[in-house]
């Protein structure tokens, strides 16, 4: 009945867990103004050790420190007792702290205040409390008298001289002297133990002396004791001499029994040792026996630990640094010499003190918010949890109705402003304990703002831009961000607001200049702060300085163009090699040129032009090349650009060698640009005859270099040159060298052993290069084996590059080696690499596949694993096939396409998150095992539904203007609603460049798709902005501007391109331009319409005359022409001709004013002129202007 009722409390007890909703702990920023206002409890700062050995010949200072708000007090017990400072005189506590000194200037004995001391700090929020410090005063007591008599032994016998140091606190560190204060020669037969004693694996003749000395240095009180010495009297069957001693007869030619090992320590065939994880593990084996036996040690059924064991004292000694529960079990010391061996087995125990697995950590809360505190820790044995309130027993507390203890996990639940407290745990085993503190805070706050107010920040266009805007407040204010004082809050889109605050502009235009306003709310009130955006254009080189070569003696011009934002201030600055430009006489610099006068050696390098703002920057970069004058004539040189070099020439060959050969040359004309380096190329005609490859390329002031080659080879040589211009034609070649052949120094790269089938090793390898072969006939020899078998080596000797062994188990590892040789001898080995058999079908399928916390878009999948060994392979990986078999939207189209995730994992509980999951849909999963070739059975299979999300973007957004007053809106269904459309929220509002108007909204009912706008005014645009609603909220946003013209209209589609269908002719530059010209045009023929009609009253008189003045008028004696020619019957154009087409006569008439050749004028001088013989020239001139087409003619005749 008990048991199911213990069943019953824990079923409760998860349902809990499982039910309970956890808020999201404060985090309290380290602001000094928050901090002096926010009460909480005291938390330890500072304590000593918990193991805390002093000098008796120091005060004694105990730390204790600690900070809370208001500022702690401080308590002491000592042996759990209440420590009453103020009734000892030697007791005093510093000030704003709990630390204790303690004097003995006046006497008293440290030993007295022995015991273990536990500070306490409180104040009105809580009660914090220090680990137990154990004082004990540090002891070097003395060696006792006592009278050692000579140690008599045989020759050749075992010997121990025991140490026994009086026990000092700590330890002593031991040693053996001699009289004259050096230190006893140790090696393989003579060394000290673990405890200190001296021991002799076979005593020789000349270790007989009467000062063997045990020492002992104590650290506290820096003082050496040593034990009355020991003499030692070897007996010897012959007399000693030690002039016959060498290293191969240590015994001077005297018969010494010889014996087999046995051990001195320990004793007996086998042992037991225990070690506390993390800690540093020695074992010791030390043996007698003549000759002085080898030691080597071994763990049963595994590898020792390599990368952290450590062989000490001629191997006697075996450290393991750092233990861990893997290094229990059985190890083996064998000690043997050529009379045989001896072996003890250590068995070593791993035990733990605790240790943190779940450290608990301060939690601040709100008012009415959940949290909880978790303890959890691991040892050997399993420590016990206690825990306590305010160093006071938890079960023994004042009970509180917003918590709730379960295990090690204490779930608090609607706190109130009282329930702040310090809470300690307590894990601890035989083997030591720990103690935390963890302070549960109830604070209520109005919100704050924490960063600088009113900042400017300036960003550079299309960056993207993070305005940040600390905040703290409890409960967490909500924050919002706001833009110029209007809209409903900036977040999607372009912005993103982060939980710390911080709003991000993905890439930062013009139009988002402007005030931005964060504001942060909670139930205590608001606080808002403000961040001033300005964009500034990217500072840019726009022509930069270009790479040059100039003549000693000339000048040098380096360009550097920049366009920057005109409101920031700009620097340009120059560097030469990185090093900064020092203007002068020589070096000028204006606003986009650096120029360098009369050029020297010293100005040869690489010049940089840094543009620099406050907010960015740019930099370009050009070298210039100094060239020596090409002439004693100035005209000659600066006429002659810098070339390519000439060829070398007389390639010589001496000093031959094995491996190399020395190569001298002649340089060729530099052409006025020195030679940098020399390129020398080789040809051989074994392998790939023709082809040039480069060999090495050498400085170039070198004419004769060693070059070093490789064996069996025919070597061909040809040099290149090399200035700033470029490379010379290459030389003649050189005549041929021939390197005698050697064995193989290279070995083959790229070995592995793998598996193409189940039952097979494919060992493979890269081939020698062609000049690695170094002699004929290469071929390759390939052993292995299978890995800790320690049986004889399989090998094969080949020419080709792989090797397949048959008949293998199922992916078992095997050693493998490999050499190249060739007819002169064979070359190095390669180090062993591991390589594997085929892999198979596993075996076995995960078991209990199941998911947990789906919400729309991922969950958390648990497993349970398979056996390493049914992978029959390299485990590659988990691997879970899910597809979405249904959506819970009703008649919703979509993809049931399988889909694949790995997960790689090797622990006993894995879990893992299946994420990119579709919202409101239905899946199917299962899991299996794979190694590189195959996958394993299925495991069960699962169905799960994920949760409604908001939904995707709709698939189009279609604007078109209908007239004047109206704009209409088209929109489609999103493709992936991910769950049930309630509708569609459509916010628009007035755009005037960056400034927006005042947003509306409209929302419609999900099979409503358009929407008809009237509009106040033609030319306002507008910007909108929609999207599609299910119950979770509001999807993705897709946004829109509104088209100038009647004619206009966009398309968005739902990857937020827009397309334009039709275009206004009239707003096109080529048709305004086409119109413009025609409407010139146009204008200028009636300019000349109007010249010719004007110039068509003025004619000859005659023309409009009788007809029987012509035969005076055909040519006059000086030569004019009269005016009854052909073109003169003609009408005039402009002119009124009558009904019968004759000319209409003129009511002036030369008969009025006379008559006669001589062109004589009336009274006053004036008209008559015109149509007298001598106006001919006028009158000519005339007359062709009337002709005149061309509108030029026509304009100059209006001039």
């Amino acid at each position: 009945m008990s048991r199911q009722g213990g069943h019953l409390a824990l079923a409760w007890m998860s349902l809990q867990l499982l039910l309970w909703h956890e808020s999201v702990t404060i985090e309290v920023p380290q602001d000094p103004k928050i901090l002096a206002d926010l009460r909480q409890p005291p938390t330890i700062t500072k304590q000593s050790v918990k193991d805390y050995i002093v000098d008796p010949r120091d005060n004694i200072i105990i730390e204790c420190e600690a900070k809370g708000n208001p500022v702690p007090t401080f308590s002491w017990r000592r042996n759990g007792k209440f420590f009453n400072i103020g009734k000892d005189l030697r007791v005093t506590m510093q000030k704003r702290s709990g630390t204790l000194e303690i004097e003995f200037r006046n006497g008293g004995r440290p030993e007295d205040y022995e015991g273990e001391y536990q500070c306490f700090a409180g104040n009105d929020y809580g009660m914090a409390m220090s680990n137990k410090i154990l004082l004990r005063v540090s002891k070097a007591p003395l060696w006792p008298k006592e009278v050692l008599e000579p140690v008599v032994v045989t020759e050749g016998s075992s010997l121990v001289l025991s140490c026994n140091p009086p026990p000092g606190l700590p330890p002593p560190v031991t040693f053996w002297i001699s009289s004259l204060m050096m230190p006893i020669r140790q090696d393989k037969r003579v060394s000290m133990g673990l405890n200190g004693d001296l021991y002799f694996s076979n005593v020789m003749a000349q270790d007989a002396q009467n000062d063997y000395s045990c020492s002992a240095r104590f650290l506290f009180t820096h003082t050496i004791q040593q034990k009355n010495p020991f003499t030692l009297k070897v007996l010897t069957n012959d007399p000693y001499n030690d002039t016959s001693y060498n290293d191969s007869d240590p015994y001077g030619g005297r018969k010494v029994a010889e014996s087999m090992p046995t051990f001195l320590s320990p004793l007996g065939s086998e042992s037991s040792k225990m070690v506390l994880r993390d800690e540093q593990l020695l074992l010791e084996c030390i043996a007698a026996g003549l000759p002085t036996p080898a030691i080597k040690w071994f763990k049963k059924g595994g590898d020792l630990p390599g990368h952290k064991v450590k062989f000490e004292m001629y191997n006697k000694t075996m450290k393991i640094i750092n233990v861990s529960e893997e290094d229990a079990g059985e190890y083996v010391c064998m000690a043997n010499n050529h009379l045989g061996s001896i072996r003890h087995s250590i068995f070593v125990q791993v035990r733990a003190a605790p240790y943190w697995l779940d450290k608990p950590t301060n939690l601040v809360l709100a008012p009415e918010e959940n949290g909880r505190l978790v303890c959890r820790a691991n040892g050997n044995p399993k420590p016990t949890i206690q825990w306590l309130v305010n160093s006071i027993p938890i079960d023994s507390s004042l009970p509180d109705p917003s918590r709730q203890l379960m295990g090690d996990t204490i779930i608090f639940r609607s706190v109130q402003m009282g329930s702040s407290a310090v809470y300690q745990c307590n894990a601890s085993n035989q083997h030591g304990y720990l103690l935390a503190n963890a302070f549960v805070s109830v604070i209520d706050m109005r919100p704050r703002m924490l960063g600088l107010k009113n900042q400017l920040i300036k960003v550079i266009e299309n960056n993207r831009t993070f305005l940040d805007c600390p905040f703290f407040g409890s409960p967490i204010p909500e924050l919002r961000w706001f833009k110029n004082g209007q809209g409903s809050g900036l977040d999607g889109g372009q912005y993103r607001v982060y939980v710390n605050g911080t709003l991000e502009i993905k890439r930062a235009k013009a139009m988002d200049e402007g005030t931005y306003t964060c504001v942060a709310s909670s139930i205590l009130g608001m606080a808002e702060n403000q961040v001033r955006l300005e964009v500034k254009e990217p500072s840019r080189i726009v022509l930069a300085p270009e790479h040059q070569s100039a003549v000693r003696g000339s000048t040098a011009r380096f360009n550097c163009k920049v366009k920057f934002d005109p409101s920031l201030p700009v620097t340009v600055t120059w560097t030469k090699d990185d090093k900064p430009i020092h203007l002068g006489r020589r070096l000028r610099k204006d606003d986009e040129t650096l120029t360098i006068a009369n050029i020297n050696e010293a100005d040869e390098g690489t010049y940089v032009c840094t543009v620099k703002t406050e907010i960015d920057q740019d930099s370009a970069s050009a070298r210039l090349t100094v060239l020596e004058e090409a002439s004693l004539n100035p005209s000659v040189s600066s006429a002659l650009p810098p070339d390519r070099p000439d060829p070398p020439m007389d390639l010589e060959l001496s000093d031959p060698a094995a491996r190399s050969v020395r190569l001298t040359w002649i340089p060729g004309n530099d052409h006025r640009s020195p030679v940098t380096e020399f390129l020398v190329q080789f040809e051989e005609d074994r392998w790939e005859p023709g082809r040039w490859q480069d060999l090495a390329t050498y400085p170039g002031d070198l004419t004769s270099v060693i070059l070093q080659l490789a064996p069996f080879v025919n070597y061909q040589f040809r040099v290149i040159a090399i200035n700033a211009v470029g490379q010379s034609v290459a030389s003649v070649p050189s005549p041929k060298y021939q390197t005698s052949s050697a064995a193989p120094d290279v070995i083959p790269r790229g070995l592995r052993g793998w598996g193409s089938e189940k039952d097979n090793m494919e060992i493979t390898w890269e081939p020698l290069l062609d000049l690695e072969k170094n002699g004929p006939n290469l071929h390759y020899s390939v052993w292995w084996r299978r890995k800790d078998s320690d049986g004889e080596w399989n090998n094969v000797t080949t020419t080709g590059t792989k090797h397949v062994v048959h008949n293998t188990e199922t992916y078992v590892p095997y050693e493998i080696k490999i050499q190249a040789r060739n007819d002169l001898g064979a070359g190095p080995e390669s180090n062993l690499v591991i390589g594997y058999s085929g892999e198979d079908k596993p075996t076995s399928a995960p078991t209990d596949l199941h998911i947990s916390k789906v919400d729309s878009t991922k969950g958390n999948i648990h497993w349970k694993p398979v056996n390493q060994d049914s992978v029959r392979g390299e485990f590659k990986e988990y691997r879970l096939y899910y597809w979405r078999k249904a959506s819970h939207v009703p008649g919703l189209v979509f993809s049931k396409e399988n889909k694949t995730k790995g997960f790689y994992t090797t622990m006993a509980q894995p879990s893992a998150i299946l994420s990119d999951l579709v919202p409101f849909s239905h899946y199917q999963m299962f899991m299996v095992v794979a190694n590189n070739h195959y996958e394993g059975p299925p495991s069960n299979s699962v169905e799960f539904s994920t949760k409604e999300g908001v939904p995707d973007a709709p698939s189009f957004f279609r604007i078109k203007r209908r007239g004047f007053d109206s704009i209409h809106l088209e929109w489609g269904k999103p493709t992936e609603p991910n769950g049930l459309l309630i509708g569609y929220r459509l916010k628009y509002q007035a755009a005037n460049g960056s400034r927006e108007g005042r947003p509306h909204l409209e929302t419609f009912l999900p099979n409503v798709t358009e929407f008809t706008l009237r509009l106040p005014d033609r030319s306002t645009r507008y910007n909108f902005y929609l999207s599609a609603l299910t119950t979770v909220g509001a999807g993705e946003v897709i946004i829109e501007e509104s088209p100038f013209f009647t004619n206009e209209e966009n398309f968005t589609d739902a990857t937020g391109l827009a397309y334009i269908d039709q275009v206004d002719i009239a707003t096109q530059g080529w048709f305004i331009g086409l119109m413009c010209a025609i409407a010139l045009i146009i204008l200028i023929l009636l300019i000349v319409c109007f010249i010719k009609r004007s110039r068509g009253g003025k004619y000859p008189v005659r023309d409009k005359k009788d007809l029987p003045l012509d035969s005076v008028d055909h040519k006059d004696p000086d030569g004019s022409f009269d005016y009854h020619s052909d073109e003169d019957n003609k009408p005039l154009q402009g002119s009124q001709t009558s009904l019968e087409g004759n000319v209409k006569e003129s009511d002036d008439s030369l008969v009025d004013y006379g008559e006669g050749g001589d062109g004589q004028f009336n009274e006053d001088g004036s008209f008559i002129g015109q149509y007298t013989v001598k106006k001919d020239k006028d009158e000519t001139e005339g007359n062709e202007s009337s002709e005149a087409t061309s509108p030029v003619n026509a304009l100059y005749s209006l001039a």
